[in-house]
């Protein structure tokens, strides 16, 4: 290095890979492909709210990233010769939360966006620097000083928090929260923006302080929903982000497809939720769904994949061979083929007050954002499925008693065998068979459940601080209006599924027969669990995801 560069701040760990150095021969990569500029003492690069689309690698002189402004500013990391800035929202499109600002005269070579994304995608050895840079930082940032940038104040028993700090946690955005009920600082801080506990959540971000908002709003705030490229048509959009569509949107964007994945609400899907996934080849010890979805995110963004989380389709219509699809801001997405992968949505007991505690004490996920909520307390677990044993071992590894309510007479005939023999294993679990719930109660917040179990044709209270619901799931398709073609359970039907149901007029002038995965309309593919006659399995969907794009190659093909 020609510049040193300044030590670390106080009390916050580097993690090495942060501070990879690139070679000559990367050097004179990027230097071939970008532009020189120099960078007087004190200017900014870019500061919170500007697009962080183009990249910088440093040649002389040091460039120092913060978090924070006048006062409160503090230095997070800097940067000298042969490093580059930035982190993982180069490749998420994220608004930048952080000001780069040259503490000495320096001299950069800058890489527009979408140069950098060929680059990016098809020079292997420099990605991996480049990504391993990106992750570790971001993995620094989530933990460090610069998660102030984004503070999320709100209680703990508010389901609106509770959807907030889920957005934010699964999108592995850096964040700090507070609750006004057991924190100082958070009274504080209302009090200084004039916030009555009341009015809570807020959210404070760099570029302003937003009130009560959902996570929609919230994401649109920090640069991470969908906005529309003008005459811009794409070759693939895939709607659903769990194992499926990630898998589609993976191999769509690394075979050369304009693709683009969206999600209403997060990426992962059920899946996402899953505390930990044993049986998924390649993980022997396990991977939970949080982590396996976060490597696919990377992965798809990696190729090019353009990723909007949480952003609702709410229709779509086909003319002249596009589709069209339509979201929930009013905007459009022309695309040349479109996989549905929106999974299904949880089902919910029929039992009266059962949707005003979701968030509150019912909960669809057991992951450490709920688990810290409940730690060391009493929960029930509804449900005899996989999922449900996952989650009950979960909890009860975080201190949880923990009692597992299930409808049949015993969990062999819905839950794996090994599953089965570690919770039956596990002294902190109870399992109640035969059983269903009839009541919900509390003030604001689940405090209890009744039980009635059919053999003793009796009932009984149970006090807790928390249910996880695990009862299975209904298709995800009402957004589709009736276009596509379902079996009576409302899957979507699919190739063979579709034959001798299909307009058969349409499929003459086509030539062919539905592709693999293909739906009742021609270019429109349905995979993972939305389809009908699926595995609802993480493996299987992420086969299916994977196996469409081939049929959308040959659709493609054929159009043109």
């Amino acid at each position: 290095m020609t510049d040193a560069a300044a030590p670390p701040p106080a009390g916050q760990a580097v993690p090495a890979a942060s501070l990879a150095e690139l070679t000559d021969a990367q050097l004179a990569l990027l230097d071939a492909h970008g532009s020189r500029r120099s960078a007087r003492a004190g200017e900014v690069l870019y500061a919170p709210g500007d697009p962080t689309h183009e990249f910088f690698v440093v040649v002389s002189g040091e460039i120092g990233v913060f978090v924070g402004s006048g006062a409160d500013e503090r230095l997070i990391v800097a940067h000298g010769a042969r490093r580059f800035l930035g982190e993982m929202s180069m490749l998420t499109e994220q608004l930048a939360y952080l000001t780069a600002r040259a503490v000495q005269p320096s001299e950069l070579i800058v890489v527009a966006h979408d140069e950098f994304r060929r680059i990016f995608a098809s020079e292997p050895a420099l990605s991996d620097v480049i990504l391993r840079a990106f992750s570790a930082r971001r993995a620094m940032l989530t933990t460090g000083d610069a998660s102030r940038a984004i503070q999320l104040i709100g209680s703990r028993f508010s389901p609106r928090t509770n959807a907030l700090r889920a957005y934010l946690t699964r999108a592995v955005l850096p964040h700090r929260w507070l609750d006004p009920e057991d924190s100082e600082e958070a009274v504080n801080l209302l009090a200084a923006l004039a916030v009555e506990p009341a009015e809570t959540p807020i959210v404070i971000t760099p570029m302003r302080v937003l009130r009560n908002p959902t996570p929609g709003e919230l994401a649109e705030t920090l640069g991470l929903t969908y906005h529309p490229i003008p005459g811009r048509i794409f070759d693939l959009v895939v709607v659903g982000a769990g194992p499926a569509g990630l898998a589609a949107a993976v191999y769509g964007a690394s075979e050369g497809l304009d693709t683009v994945l969206l999600d209403s609400v997060a990426a992962g899907g059920q899946a996402g939720t899953s505390s930990r996934i044993e049986n998924y080849l390649g993980f022997p010890n396990g991977v939970s769904g949080f982590e396996l979805t976060n490597r696919a995110i990377i992965q798809a963004a990696k190729f090019g994949a353009r990723v909007a989380v949480p952003c609702e389709v709410t229709g779509v219509r086909s003319e002249g061979g596009w589709h069209v699809l339509s979201l929930a801001d009013g905007s459009e997405i022309p695309t040349r083929a479109v996989i549905v992968a929106t999974g299904a949505e949880y089902r919910r007991p029929d039992v009266d007050g059962w949707q005003m505690f979701e968030g509150a004490g019912i909960y669809y996920a057991a992951t450490e954002t709920e688990s810290r909520l409940c730690a060391g307390e009493h929960v029930a677990v509804l449900g005899g499925g996989n999922s449900s044993g996952q989650a009950a071992l979960y909890l009860s590894q975080r201190g949880c008693s923990v009692c597992i309510i299930v409808r049949g007479d015993d969990l062999e005939h819905s839950m794996s065998s090994y599953l089965v023999e570690r919770v039956t294993a596990d002294p902190h679990i109870t399992v109640e068979t035969g059983a269903v719930i009839t009541a919900v109660h509390g003030e604001g917040r689940l405090a209890a459940v009744t039980v009635r179990r059919s053999a003793a044709s009796s009932t009984r209270r149970i006090e807790l601080s928390a249910m996880f619901c695990f009862i299975g799931a209904v298709p995800a398709t009402s957004w589709l209006d009736g276009r596509l073609q379902t079996d009576d359970a409302g899957f979507i039907c699919t190739d063979r599924g579709v034959q001798g149901l299909a307009d058969s007029a349409r499929w003459t002038a086509l030539g062919r027969a539905p592709l693999p995965y293909e739906t009742s309309e021609p270019g429109i593919f349905a995979v993972g669990d939305v389809r009908a006659g699926s595995t609802k399995r993480v493996a299987t969907a992420v086969g299916e995801g994977s196996a469409a794009v081939r049929a959308v190659h040959e659709h493609l093909a054929v159009r043109e």
